[in-house]
């Protein structure tokens, strides 16, 4: 079992930064590869962004690309979303989730955090 607890998000103006946080408890989270999901007001949850267990391999969505990063820290079970150039269109309930396998699909991801709302005024 893995629990995920989300941390960092908030109001910015577009434009600004934000960097999330989900730390993990067990013993473990070197072995899970980890994602970044996001879902919007009206639309379904979408990939962000996945990091492999050691952090060698990291991934993210087209929308999102040269502006988030993703990255871990597994001494202190914790995994990063560096948000720049936050757009309108950023804003969304962000979760964060693990995997026993690198992969994009949301189905892969076993267990999920509560979320974490992220508001991007223009």
């Amino acid at each position: 079992q893995v629990q995920l607890v989300e941390s960092g998000g908030g109001l910015v103006q577009a434009g600004g930064s934000l960097r999330l946080s989900c730390a993990a408890s067990g013993r473990t989270f070197s072995s899970y590869a980890m994602g970044w999901f996001r879902q919007a007001p009206g639309k379904e949850r979408a990939f962000v962004a996945a990091i492999s267990g050691r952090g060698r391999s990291t991934s993210t969505a087209d929308s999102v690309k040269g502006r988030f990063s993703i990255s871990r820290d597994n001494a202190k079970n914790t995994v990063y979303l560096q948000m720049n150039s936050l757009k309108p269109e950023d804003t969304a309930i962000y979760y964060c989730a693990a995997s026993s396998s690198y992969s994009s699909q949301q189905d892969d991801y076993a267990y999920w955090g509560q979320g974490t709302q992220v508001t991007v005024s223009s």
